[in-house]
């Protein structure tokens, strides 16, 4: 999990900090493949996190009562909002297509 986390948080930064040092950004741009790669990650690493996190809980991590119920359905919707998985999936493809 930690590794994952790390992983996630190294792609981010380094999208960000592309994206602070272009000249411009938008479809077409080295930018947007690394941000729409870092973003796939990311969610489908916090939702695999997550997704363990309720098995480590047991019966008490499908309880309202528990944060972690709140933080796996929170990782379902980073994978839907803004774009799906698969939606990024073309969106890197793409962008590695016309490299």
């Amino acid at each position: 999990m930690y590794a994952g986390i790390e992983a996630a948080r190294l792609m981010t930064h380094k999208a960000a900090i592309m994206a602070d040092n272009a000249a411009r950004g938008g479809k077409g741009t080295e930018v947007h493949k690394v941000a729409a790669a870092a973003i796939l990650f990311a969610a489908e690493t916090a939702t695999r996190i997550t997704s363990d996190a309720v098995q480590i809980h047991g019966g008490y991590g499908y309880m309202l009562e528990y944060p972690v119920n709140r933080f796996y359905r929170d990782s379902k919707l980073y994978e839907i909002g803004a774009g799906t998985s698969e939606i990024r999936r073309l969106t890197v493809a793409r962008e590695l297509l016309k490299s």
